[in-house]
């Protein structure tokens, strides 16, 4: 019988495929940006369900990304981003957004409501606690509002012509200037005889 002097052939490592590095850099990027948004989100005090609340992106879709399993769209990453004050250019480095957060007067949020024009002035986060509103009455439009959570208050300050405000049974007829403050836990209303603006203040809604 002949014998076999055959040494197993040596083989090199293949050189990990082009494809295959760049797919190891977009796992890196998702788990970098998954710290990021995970981080921001647990300093902010804020469930999955809070987050998604503020940023309009779904829940699972909010968990999907903190786990690294699914690549968001540019519209989903801004969207959270502002949501959790993280600055959207340092996404990946998380870093926190500038200490002076500016909303420019063309990108506040408008709701156009029966010759109401109502300006969404706060910040995202601070939806059901402190929200702040630019109104702008047609001559003659009112606001008129269901009852808010038990405790809610409203805070009215008049900027230009006359508004009559009411909550529950209580009227009362404001000028320039004036601050009415009232209970909004029950059926209220903000009406204009003429055109008119005011800035609305809305606590614990």
């Amino acid at each position: 019988m002949k014998s076999n002097d055959a040494r197993t052939p040596k083989i090199d490592a293949p050189h990990l495929p082009r494809h295959h590095a760049r797919m190891a850099d977009r796992s890196d990027i998702h788990d970098r940006l998954a710290a990021s948004l995970r981080t921001a989100r647990k300093a902010r005090g804020l469930s999955l369900d809070a987050a998604a609340k503020l940023s309009g992106v779904s829940r699972s879709m909010v968990s999907q990304i903190e786990r690294g399993e699914s690549s968001p769209t540019v519209a989903t990453l801004w969207a959270l981003t502002q949501a959790l004050q993280l600055d959207f250019a340092g996404l990946l480095e998380g870093r926190p957004a500038p200490g002076i957060a500016v909303t420019r007067a063309a990108a506040a949020p408008v709701i156009q409501r029966a010759g109401v024009t109502i300006r969404i002035l706060s910040a995202p986060e601070s939806v059901g606690r402190h929200e702040v509103y630019e109104l702008a009455f047609a001559p003659g439009a009112n606001l008129t509002s269901d009852p808010h959570s038990p405790g809610c208050r409203e805070h009215l300050t008049v900027l230009e012509g006359r508004l009559a405000v009411t909550s529950g049974d209580a009227t009362d007829h404001l000028q320039p200037g004036d601050v009415a403050r009232y209970p909004a836990d029950r059926p209220h209303q903000i009406a204009a005889d003429g055109a008119a603006r005011a800035i609305l203040i809305v606590q614990d809604s």
